[in-house]
């Protein structure tokens, strides 16, 4: 699932944006729902549903400890 989403931490990238999150979060709600674009009456959920899944992946990248190599 989701392979066009690249990985967001070192060693496989060193300068994250807040837009690549958001792109990766986006890419996996698009997966989740099967949408690309929802309805008007999906839009607030599907919009939430990417603020959620940023935030959270921001906070698992502040917090993810790498030790050694790939």
């Amino acid at each position: 699932m989701c392979r066009s989403i690249k990985t967001l931490r070192p060693p496989y990238t060193e300068d994250v944006t807040e837009d690549d999150v958001r792109a990766a979060a986006l890419q996996y709600v698009r997966k989740i729902s099967g949408f690309r674009q929802p309805a008007a009456h999906n839009a607030e959920a599907f919009d939430q549903a990417v603020e959620a899944i940023t935030r959270a992946s921001e906070d698992l990248l502040a917090a993810l400890q790498v030790r050694g190599g790939r």
